[in-house]
């Protein structure tokens, strides 16, 4: 499950994402992962419930800075109002969730993985060298399919 930004936001992160990623690896636009892995024999109830989470405005996630991963580069993000979400919908999928899904939530956009350290790293440092905070626009839910490489968009739940 993502959260889906609007679309000058997914703009460009894909697009950072493309310029970065290595082609061979990179099966997916640029996402916030909110959830790595739901049961897909519960996708009824886990589609309710993310429609009934998506009940609600639109809100401003900021991007708070540039991350260094090791071997990649991401976009970190924050913002109260998907903390809450998260957290409810957690609470209420617990016993569903796998180890990852349990842990504390970071979120944020991936722009580079699978790098050589120090690619990873000049990248960060011309990123984060003339960074400065802003916020983007979330504007929904995404439900998606994992097909061994690519992903396939199960739903998308728009704010209203």
């Amino acid at each position: 499950m993502t959260l889906l930004l609007d679309d000058g936001a997914q703009q460009f992160f894909d697009w950072l994402r493309t310029e970065h990623f290595p082609p061979e690896r990179n099966h997916l636009a640029a996402h916030v992962t909110l959830f790595h892995a739901l049961p897909g024999e519960r996708l009824e109830e886990v589609s309710a419930d993310i429609g009934a989470a998506a009940e609600r405005s639109p809100f401003d996630v900021r991007v708070t800075g540039v991350r260094f991963l090791g071997r990649g580069v991401a976009y970190a993000l924050d913002a109260p109002e998907l903390t809450v979400l998260r957290d409810r919908l957690a609470a209420t999928w617990g016993p569903w969730l796998t180890r990852q899904d349990q842990q504390r939530h970071s979120p944020h956009v991936t722009v580079q993985n699978k790098v050589d350290p120090a690619v990873a790293r000049a990248l960060y440092d011309r990123l984060s060298a003339d960074f400065v905070p802003y916020a983007v626009r979330a504007r929904g839910l995404g439900l998606w399919r994992y097909l061994g490489g690519p992903w396939a968009l199960v739903a998308e739940s728009p704010f209203r």
